[in-house]
């Protein structure tokens, strides 16, 4: 576990350095506003439903950045160990300077992911990882001439997430208390569709959050989005550094 710590931290820090020392790359910047809503519907001890809706937003909330809708199944194999099967829906607009569609247009994307999510915790601070594998099968226009994503190639992802938090009073994160939280998170493309972004993206928070009690926690803090698109423009890869706010409102049943 310790060794598991010490890499996680080390990608925390070097992952942007890494990316920032890129000279045949475009660079586009945009402020982002993140607004999710997290739900867990407890079924019995080991099984439980995941949902979530994300509203990502630019110029912090004012235009569309994306729209995702994720369900799922949870079994918790112990208190350290849980799987997670499911669904997601994601609709993605055609923002920033350069959009991530070549042709400027919105587009859908249906995905299937698996996930295990190991915790721990070492005096007061909780630590996770999350592994997920995405099976992706993003819209794509044929030709400028179509109305709708008539192509849905199968891309694949690997993210890993490294999340570790502590509460500001106390112990434990118990009912009505503050806690702080920061995680990051990279995204590795693989397969026969890859194209440009193996590197697909990476995701730094800082977030205060508090625990009004079991049911019930609010999260909000600072997010940076690092994102390769998988195409180049002008013989440059093209990367978004995205920064600005997350909210999260976070529902046990």
């Amino acid at each position: 576990m310790k060794n598991s710590i010490v890499f996680s931290i080390f990608l925390f820090f070097c992952n942007s350095t890494f990316l920032f020392a890129q000279n045949t790359r475009w660079n586009d910047a945009n402020q982002i506003g993140w607004y999710n809503y997290f739900g867990t519907f407890k079924l019995n001890d080991q099984f439980s439903i995941h949902s979530e809706y994300q509203w990502r937003r630019t110029e912090y909330i004012t235009e569309q950045q994306q729209g995702l809708l994720r369900i799922g199944l949870n079994y918790q194999l112990n208190a350290k160990v849980q799987f997670r099967l499911g669904y997601a829906w994601i609709e993605t607009a055609p923002y920033g300077e350069i959009p991530i569609n070549s042709m400027g247009r919105d587009f859908t994307e249906h995905r299937i992911f698996q996930a295990v999510t190991l915790s721990d915790k070492i005096s007061i601070v909780e630590l996770s990882h999350r592994f997920m594998l995405e099976q992706r099968f993003v819209g794509r226009y044929s030709t400028p001439n179509v109305v709708s994503e008539d192509d849905f190639p199968m891309l694949n992802r690997f993210r890993y997430m490294f999340r570790m938090q502590m509460p500001l009073k106390g112990n434990t994160i118990g009912n009505h208390t503050p806690y702080a939280a920061v995680y990051d998170e990279i995204f590795i493309g693989f397969g026969p569709n890859v194209n440009e972004n193996v590197f697909d993206q990476n995701r730094i928070g800082l977030l205060l959050g508090y625990k009004f009690n079991s049911n019930l926690r609010l999260e909000a803090g600072y997010l940076n989005q690092t994102l390769q698109l998988g195409r180049e423009v002008n013989q440059q890869n093209v990367f978004q550094n995205n920064n600005g706010f997350i909210l999260n409102t976070i529902l046990n049943f």
